[in-house]
């Protein structure tokens, strides 16, 4: 094992963080060259060197299109995460409770579940639109591909209230139920704020999985894209810097999505202990 010499770094530590640099560089390097380049001048390209700056192509982003319906995928993909955000959430919750105790079939339900996550993306995309083909019903942003959706958000909301429940101290639920409260009552009143801080991740992983979720959506979004769907499209005839702005605006959405859900997390636990 290294050892340091007074105050001395190991030499370990220098190529470990030049290691972790060089990864942050990868994670975060494309989405920065994307959010430069998209502020290009008006006769600026996709490539450098910048040809001028300005906002001139967000605001091209607003008009009329030639190819690409930005607002309409935009309100599509928000509303599909929306909703299967609440689904993800609510069901989670439900399954986090059934699970406290064991039930006939427990493990084989488990494992039907998460094995939607081991089955490639792009084959339950396909299998989903083939049944409703096969059953005569026509394939929508709302209807199928909320379902393919689910199939990804579900197992990971299972898993994080698995989690939750395993180290939920039941002392608390006895001790409501000993001064008189309802079971009702003890859920609404004390595990649900003890649990609210994971509530909200769970919702935050339905969101932003379902946001930017391609693959699935692929075979099952119908006549009307998704964003990522959008953005796919985009690329084979998009050729300004407007694709890059409509980048940088969901980068930058996605991000106050997070930053809102981490602020009422916090709120929530600050809130906790006062009480």
């Amino acid at each position: 094992m290294a050892r340091t010499t007074g105050n001395r770094r190991p030499r370990s530590f220098y190529w470990l963080t030049a290691l972790f640099a060089l990864f942050m560089l990868f994670l975060y390097g494309p989405t920065l060259t994307i959010g430069i380049l998209s502020f290009q001048g008006p006769n600026g390209g996709l490539t450098f060197p910048m040809n001028g700056v300005s906002l001139y192509w967000f605001h091209n982003l607003f008009t009329e299109q030639q190819v690409g319906d930005f607002g309409g995928s935009f309100t599509r993909s928000l509303l599909l995460g929306v909703g299967v955000m609440l689904c993800t959430t609510v069901f989670s919750l439900l399954a986090g409770f059934a699970y406290r105790r064991r039930f006939a079939g427990s493990n084989t339900l488990f494992y039907l579940t998460l094995a939607s996550l081991i089955i490639p993306s792009i084959l339950i995309s396909l299998g989903i639109g083939l049944m409703f083909d096969r059953l005569g019903w026509a394939p929508h942003w709302y209807s199928s591909a909320f379902g393919a959706h689910l199939t990804w958000t579900l197992p990971f909301g299972l898993l994080i209230m698995f989690a939750v429940f395993n180290r939920f101290n039941p002392s608390f639920e006895a001790a409501a139920r000993d001064l008189g409260a309802s079971h009702w009552q003890t859920v609404r009143l004390i595990v649900l704020p003890l649990i609210a801080p994971s509530l909200l991740g769970v919702a935050l992983f339905g969101l932003t999985l379902s946001y930017d979720e391609f693959a699935r959506t692929l075979m099952v979004s119908g006549s009307f894209n998704t964003l990522p769907l959008e953005l796919f499209g985009m690329t084979t005839n998009v050729t300004t810097p407007v694709l890059y702005a409509l980048g940088t605006l969901t980068t930058v959405f996605s991000f106050a999505v997070i930053t809102l859900i981490v602020v009422l997390m916090s709120i929530s636990r600050q809130r906790q202990q006062h009480h």
